[in-house]
């Protein structure tokens, strides 16, 4: 079971998810919050897998809201607005449905969340490897990538683009480096550059301003020298 919270400040907007939730068998709804800081106090009190929350409320938008988490539990949003969509996925929110929303594109949302609650259980589980992948927004969808199919990530203005062994063009995904950068193995992946990410296996050789992948040359940005060099164990 999937414990959820409803977060609406409109009482009838409030009411219909209420409803769509119990019809719903997979999710247990343990609180339905008028707004935002009520849904704080009770994720402070209530261990919480998947939170549905409008965008627009008073004193505090379902988007400062999620910011605010340090953990962040698996998050739907409901709202009027489609302009909030690429904010929303830069949050790496579950799904963004608008109202008024039809049950079945409800149920289609709360069956994206329990195949990755399960696909992190699996992961995460007892005695489980560490898992080897990730997930990334993209057009809409939750693509895995594999750790080990990341050859480097280049920063593009509010993109990032994930170049892969396994695919002749980048994944184009709306969010920023350093919070792809979170989601990486600090093990496998070396930041060189504020725009340049590389998977350490990927080096082929390494200059003082430079880093190579093959025929490819990245430059190595001044703040990031060090960790160059103490990746090859030497002064360049």
């Amino acid at each position: 079971m999937l414990r959820c919270i409803a977060v609406d400040d409109e009482p009838l907007a409030l009411r219909l998810l209420t409803e769509y939730i119990r019809k719903v068998s997979f999710l247990d709804l343990v609180a339905t919050c008028g707004d935002a800081f009520e849904a704080a106090r009770v994720l402070e009190e209530k261990e919480v897998d998947l939170v549905f929350i409008d965008i627009q409320m008073p004193g505090l938008t379902g988007l400062q809201f999620i910011q605010s988490l340090t953990k962040r539990p698996m998050v739907i949003l409901v709202t009027a607005y489609k302009k909030f969509a690429p904010e929303g996925f830069d949050l790496d929110v579950v799904d963004y449905l608008i109202k008024p929303v039809g049950l079945d594109r409800f149920m289609k949302a709360c069956n994206k969340a329990q195949e990755l609650y399960q696909l992190r259980s699996k992961a995460g589980g007892p005695g489980a490897a560490a898992a080897d992948f990730f997930f990334v927004n993209v057009d809409y969808s939750l693509v895995k990538v594999l750790f080990n199919d990341v050859v480097w990530v280049e920063s593009s203005g509010d993109y990032v683009k994930i170049h892969l062994k396994s695919a002749p063009k980048p994944l184009l995904v709306r969010m920023s480096a350093k919070t792809l950068e979170a989601e990486l193995p600090g093990d496998k992946f070396i930041r060189i550059h504020k725009s340049y990410i590389i998977a350490v296996a990927s080096i082929t050789a390494v200059r003082k301003n430079s880093v190579f992948i093959g025929d490819l040359e990245l430059p190595v940005g001044e703040t990031y020298r060090e960790s160059i060099r103490y990746l090859t164990k030497r002064d360049l």
